[in-house]
């Protein structure tokens, strides 16, 4: 799954003013208390502080000796930051760090395995490509295990899956929770992501029961969802649950009106994403387990009002969409 958002292919960085108009008024007030899908006050400030693990021996003796880091010394990770979806990833302050929960747990990896965490901004559309060949020894990006990506790619799980509705907040839509709910709707969504998936089964029952189609509305960016959605032109927005709560929690223009598992019908999880056979799924699964059992897995999901998809155990690859 990727964040419910697309941003253009030519944007680098975000403007220093996005950033500083998207933080303001909670900066302002210290924190930020997330409390759709989400459970902790999130303090923009001090989250800009990172949150390190010590070196797990027993993950590290699991990196295969034949396996080549894309930089010696370094876990290469691709993030989708450029577009900006806090709390998962954004840019900080000096507009060029790149913070929130994805780059936490990339730390948290990185740090068990005795690496340098090296951070590379890419878009949704790029990471297939980059793990697949090399240029990313790992991708976290919000990526939903699914029984299509598991061919190409190897997964070790970090938060479960939730997805939310979100409608202006003065619509008259007060819930979305199956198929019937979306009949004859305009719904943003990522094309390519899991979430579009689900809106396409929902919207080959309806059709089945002749009900209207649903239509569905690719954005360029963050700025032209909200656009659509406080003007009209769309009636709701479908993504990443937490991303939609903080959403609805700062500016207070949209509404949650349901949530979905990412795996509809059933539980799918969210995951690091390998080259398939590489070999480093492995240490990263153990890795992952070591800072669960520590407490810096928690840490990090607290800080960032994450906690309520929080996961037990990291697995290997487990059931996921169209399974």
């Amino acid at each position: 799954m990727q964040k419910e958002i697309a941003y253009s292919s030519n944007s680098h960085r975000m403007r220093p003013s996005r950033l500083t108009r998207l933080l303001t008024g909670s900066l302002l007030l210290g924190t930020l208390s997330v409390t759709t899908g989400a459970q902790a006050a999130i303090d923009l400030k001090a989250n800009q502080q990172p949150i390190h693990a010590p070196k797990n021996a027993e993950a590290i003796a699991q990196i295969p000796t034949d396996f080549t880091f894309v930089t010696p010394g370094k876990f290469t990770v691709a993030i989708a930051a450029l577009g900006s979806s806090p709390p998962l990833a954004f840019l900080a302050d000096d507009n060029k760090t790149v913070v929130g929960s994805e780059p936490d747990i990339a730390r948290l990896v990185a740090d068990s395995l005795g690496l340098e965490l090296n951070i590379i901004p890419t878009s949704w559309e790029d990471w297939p490509l980059g793990v697949a060949s090399g240029k990313y020894d790992a991708a976290i990006i919000n990526i939903t295990v699914t029984k299509a990506r598991k061919e190409k790619f190897d997964f070790a799980t970090y938060r479960i899956d939730s997805l939310g509705f979100y409608v202006k907040s003065t619509s008259k839509i007060e819930s979305i929770k199956e198929a019937k709910d979306i009949a004859g709707l305009k719904i943003i969504v990522g094309s390519g992501t899991n979430q579009e998936a689900v809106l396409l089964a929902w919207d080959k029952q309806n059709r089945a029961n002749g009900l209207p189609a649903f239509q569905p509305v690719y954005v360029t960016d963050d700025a032209a969802a909200n656009l659509s959605l406080q003007s009209g032109r769309s009636d709701a927005y479908f993504g990443p649950n937490v991303i939609g709560a903080y959403k609805a929690e700062l500016t207070g223009k949209v509404k949650h009106v349901g949530t979905v598992n990412g795996g509809y019908p059933n539980v799918a999880h969210i995951a690091v994403t390998t080259r398939k056979g590489s070999g480093l799924v492995q240490p990263i699964n153990t890795a992952l387990n070591g800072v669960i059992k520590s407490g810096e897995y928690d840490k990090v999901l607290n800080r960032w009002g994450e906690s309520i998809e929080r996961i037990d155990r990291s697995e290997i690859n487990p059931p996921g969409l169209g399974d």
